[in-house]
């Protein structure tokens, strides 16, 4: 079944452009694909393949080497000048989030090494990418280190394994393509900053469009081949575009003008390093091929701006991508030379009051602050500042998903052992191994310097790490928690825990209870953001239902044992410990932590004042739970009060 046309695809001028400019000049980084599930990310991806023109490959090279300039460190090298070689499609090469370190990177035949003392590389996903297309659905949801190994590979258009003591590195240059949806989690800003190119996509509102979407899906899923059949002289043509730009695009000259252009739109967004100006650079020399010119003007710097910087603007989960059109139309404006004139008496002769920068409006309140209440019993106010938050951990030992937070026997990490026989995946333990099969060396027919291994002598190392959790945030909302001071305090306090658990990779969720119920306001989910967003507009008023707040914490812990049981829980109870709401409201409450015993809590104690009733003490004995005064929370309250215990000077 032929795949669905590239220029079928209705609407997504922005993706359609960054796709084209990255399969140019992969040397741009790559792109990341941003949107809301079912708008056609994955399908104008996979479409792209086909228009890429073929590749000549040596015969039998694995790693798909030119034979005009073959690879000199190749592991199936080297190869001669006058090799034989072919011609094949550009590959598409599609990365599974639950894919292995080694299937990514290779591997090295551990056996033939042992046995025979020769490097057998086995490669993995990233050769076979070599000169095509390497495809990330869901990226946001793939290992941080396989990321980071990813867009390595990518930067430097090469792959290095290193496996007990032997070394192997070959060429893995391919255009990187990641798609995520937002919702489900976002990349660390370290990570989007390593990402070339960044398109935000979204369901378009015009119903015209959207019925000739659904038009052509229906025709493409009746007959796919008479469908591509339709659109296959507009894919050869833009797919002879693309060939004759890359075949400009050495021609491309980058004049200091347009450089001075990239150095004051990057200046003028603040952004961090100097990877934004080289992918802005570099994005504008291939629109400027792209457009069939052999010199980059203001309208490449422009477009490559909108693509390159966007996500580079955030500096934690919690701010929104984008640039400001007007910003850059400054920016481009401030880098043109002064044009020397009568008026011309100074530097600052240009400027009037009427220029000013009008980002925020006079008698608007600064944003986070809270806004003017009309009345009535529930009030919502904002947040504080975020800060270094304390590291409170799972206790024990588990066995989760790759993360930062609380001890776990993972995949990677320091080696503390040997896994059982009978564990047949992982990293080999090489000193395990050949203490596993020289007891059967002679019985084996051993007559030379190679050991004589067999599959069932392979040991593979036992490994700690760390894990990610799930952090359940149990929410006190009721109007004892709603004094202006106390609230923001404690927003900012959750907030700024929600941040560890974004960089420690956390699952969150948010349960709130106020009134006379408690309710799900967030099930758990890996987008801090969306918890950070919910919690923003919380609401407060009413009595305290303190015990149902904990069934519901207990209720929503249940449920994702089932679901996620190697993900192990946190739970953070954030109340002053008062209990009003119904009859024997704290009898109820006690009962209700009696079904949290064995999970990992922290009470965080919102209670202040002289006379303090001791309430959220009381709740943390029950629960077993360690008592964090709310002015705790923050990593320098600890430091400060370990100098205090210790004698040591603040």
């Amino acid at each position: 079944m032929k795949p669905y046309p590239f220029t079928a695809v209705v609407g997504l001028p922005d993706l359609r452009l960054a796709l084209v400019l990255s399969s140019i000049s992969p040397a741009v980084g790559g792109v990341l694909v941003r949107g809301e599930k079912g708008t056609a990310k994955s399908t104008m991806v996979r479409a792209l393949a086909g228009l890429l023109p073929g590749v000549d490959v040596v015969d039998g090279c694995r790693f798909s080497c030119a034979p005009a300039a073959p690879d000199p460190l190749c592991p199936d090298g080297p190869h001669p000048v006058d090799a034989p070689a072919h011609r094949r499609p550009a590959k598409l090469v599609e990365l599974p989030v639950g894919a292995a370190e080694d299937r990514v990177i290779g591997s090295l035949h551990l056996e033939r090494a042992l046995a025979e003392g020769v490097t057998d590389f086995q490669p993995g996903l990233l050769a076979a990418a070599h000169r095509g297309l390497l495809y990330v659905d869901e990226v946001n949801l793939l290992h941080d280190h396989l990321v980071d190994t990813l867009l390595d590979a990518a930067a430097m258009g090469r792959a290095t394994v290193e496996r007990e003591g032997v070394s192997v590195s070959h060429a893995a240059r391919f255009v990187l393509i990641g798609t995520m949806n937002p919702e489900e989690g976002e990349l660390r800003p370290q990570l989007l900053d390593r990402f070339g190119l960044t398109v935000e996509v979204a369901s378009s509102r015009d119903p015209e469009q959207r019925v000739e979407v659904v038009r052509r899906r229906l025709a493409y899923e009746a007959d796919p081949d008479a469908f591509a059949a339709q659109y296959a002289d507009e894919d050869a043509q833009l797919a002879s575009d693309i060939e004759a730009a890359q075949r400009l695009l050495p021609a491309v000259k980058l004049p200091d003008d347009a450089l001075r252009q990239i150095a004051e739109i990057c200046a003028s967004f603040e952004v961090d390093g100097m990877r934004a100006d080289i992918v802005t650079a570099r994005t504008a020399v291939a629109h400027a091929a792209w457009a069939g010119r052999d010199e980059v003007t203001t309208d490449d710097v422009r477009v490559a701006a909108r693509l390159a910087l966007p996500h580079r603007r955030r500096r934690n989960p919690f701010d929104a991508p984008g640039i400001s059109e007007e910003q850059l139309e400054q920016a481009l404006q401030d880098a043109q030379p002064p044009e020397p004139g009568p008026e011309d008496d100074g530097p600052g002769s240009g400027s009037t009051p009427d220029e000013a920068p009008q980002d925020v409006p006079q008698g608007d309140a600064p944003p986070g602050q809270p806004q003017p209440q009309s009345g009535g019993q529930q009030k919502t106010v904002g947040a504080g500042e975020t800060f270094k938050a304390r590291v409170f951990r799972v206790k024990g030992m588990g066995e989760g998903e790759r993360g930062r937070r609380s001890r776990a026997i993972t995949d990677s990490g320091r080696t503390i052992g040997v896994q059982p026989p009978s564990v047949r995946d992982g990293r080999p333990h090489l000193v395990a191994t050949v203490k596993a099969a020289a007891p059967h060396q002679k019985a084996r027919g051993r007559d030379g310097a190679g050991l004589k291994l067999r599959p069932e002598d392979l040991r593979f190392a036992l490994r700690e790490g760390r894990e990610g959790n799930l952090v359940l945030f149990c929410v006190d909302a009721s109007g004892s928690m709603g004094a202006k001071a106390r609230m923001r305090e404690v927003k900012s306090a959750v907030l700024s825990l929600l941040l560890d658990a974004y960089q420690r990779r956390d699952k969150v969720g948010l349960v709130t209870f106020r009134g006379d119920t408690a309710e799900l306001a967030l099930p758990p989910t890996i987008s801090v953001d969306a918890a950070a967003s919910r919690l923003d507009g919380l609401p407060t008023g009413g009595r305290t239902p303190l015990a149902e707040g904990l069934l519901e914490a207990a209720r929503v812990l249940r449920v994702e044992e089932i679901r996620d049981p190697r993900r192990r829980p946190l739970l953070v109870v954030v109340t002053d410990g008062r209990a009003t709401s119904g009859p024997d409201a704290v009898a109820r409450a006690q009962a209700a932590a009696g079904l949290l015993t064995g999970v990992t809590t922290v009470v965080m104690d919102c209670e202040s004042g002289k006379m303090r009733l001791g309430l959220a003490a009381d709740l943390a004995t029950h629960l077993g739970a360690e008592n964090v005064p709310l002015a705790d929370v923050a990593a320098e309250s600890l430091a400060g009060a370990v100098r205090a215990r210790t004698g040591r000077a603040a």
